[in-house]
């Protein structure tokens, strides 16, 4: 029996155990057709001996303390430049995570009289960042240029004076669709705004040379863009570019890059190594590019479902513990794939979400599609 203080939690608890809600951590186990390992990099030999190389040189595991208190490292710094040039951008700023990223632009840049336009399906991070903002905010439905347009005259219509933000993922975690990124730059220069542009599930993956979806506007003075490192860089980590002027203001005003530790030196090594990766061997684009498609075609041809254009191939079941009884068969049948259950995605949406990378083959795809197939039907109300 818990104790009284322990009491509501415990309730909390048994309320998501009943919703089919209740998140738990369970170990990697089978084929990864879940991991955002795109690229196969997490693992790769060449990474792992840069790693190892800086370690030789007396690159350190930690920073010490915090980039203005002695933790800036000449590790940092070099990514920071190097970053900078292979994306096209004025100035990088490294962070721990996009989460922090995410936190600290949102909650730093937009001004008490700017108005923050989001996507409805924005990431977690970019909503917490949102939530302790100071400037308004409005969410709009998905990929909907017209809603964003009209979300900001609205409020130029009520006396709104300062500058509007606005907010999407490049590539959508859930969804694997794709942001009208052009048209909503457009829109941005019309309401003479910001665009931000999350390209965590795209950077490595799409645009010249793994550059992103947005690569072709970063050098605008009005358009920030994120980088994840943790995903197809299979390191960890975040990139953050922007104007110069920016990231400075970041460095003196983002309270979760000014009082955290800096990230890990050794780690910023491993990211300048998997750039330079992301250059030298464009056939792993060109390979997951030819791999996802099959998997698309394999999923429509067994169970009718729609190409999402990415390497995120969504299994629409709708129902919690539904979703998570064919998980559960399919990582039995050595296929490590996870359900995706409301918060995280709106209610009545829950998934199964595959991932494609290349640390699978076309064989296993072929396995892992026949397999789900029969879970399903075996499952069926």
């Amino acid at each position: 029996m818990s104790s009284p203080a322990l009491a509501r939690y415990e309730a909390t608890l048994a309320g998501l155990q009943r919703k089919s809600r209740l998140r738990a951590l369970s170990p990697q186990q089978g084929v990864d057709f879940t991991s955002n390992d795109y690229l196969g990099l997490a693992n790769a030999p060449r990474l792992k001996a840069a790693i190892s190389a800086a370690i030789d040189r007396g690159v350190p595991a930690g920073a010490g303390g915090s980039r203005l208190l002695r933790g800036n490292h000449a590790e940092h710094e070099a990514l920071e430049a190097e970053a900078a040039a292979f994306f096209g951008v004025e100035k990088v700023l490294y962070f721990g995570s996009g989460f922090a990223a995410n936190v600290a632009l949102f909650s730093s840049l937009p001004q008490r009289d700017d108005l923050i336009v989001h996507d409805a399906l924005i990431h977690a991070s970019a909503r917490d960042g949102v939530s302790v903002s100071k400037a308004e905010a409005a969410a709009v439905p998905h990929n909907d240029v017209e809603a964003f347009d009209q979300a900001i005259r609205r409020w130029r219509g009520v006396g709104g004076k300062g500058h509007p933000w606005i907010a999407v993922e490049s590539l959508y975690s859930m969804d694997g669709d794709k942001a009208p990124l052009f048209e909503l730059a457009g829109l941005a220069d019309r309401h003479d705004g910001f665009l931000v542009v999350d390209e965590a599930h795209a950077t490595g993956i799409f645009g010249p040379g793994g550059r992103g979806l947005a690569s072709g506007l970063e050098s605008r003075d009005n358009v920030l863009v994120l980088h994840t490192c943790g995903k197809a860089l299979g390191v960890s980590g975040a990139l953050l570019g922007l104007p110069a002027i920016l990231a400075n203001y970041l460095i003196n005003r983002a309270r979760n890059f000014i009082y955290s530790t800096a990230p890990s030196p050794l780690m910023a090594s491993g990211v300048r190594e998997a750039l330079r990766m992301i250059a030298d061997e464009p056939e792993r684009q060109l390979r997951l590019e030819r791999l996802k498609n099959f998997a698309a075609e394999q999923l429509c041809s067994r169970l009718g479902t729609s190409p999402s254009g990415s390497q995120i191939l969504p299994v629409m079941i709708g129902d919690n513990a539904r979703s998570l009884r064919i998980a559960e068969r399919m990582r039995a049948a050595g296929f490590d794939i996870r359900a995706i259950r409301p918060p995280t995605v709106p209610e009545g949406t829950a998934r199964l979400r595959i991932s494609i990378t290349l640390n699978v083959y076309e064989e296993q795809i072929v396995d892992m599609v026949r397999r789900l197939a029969a879970a399903i039907e075996e499952d069926r109300p």
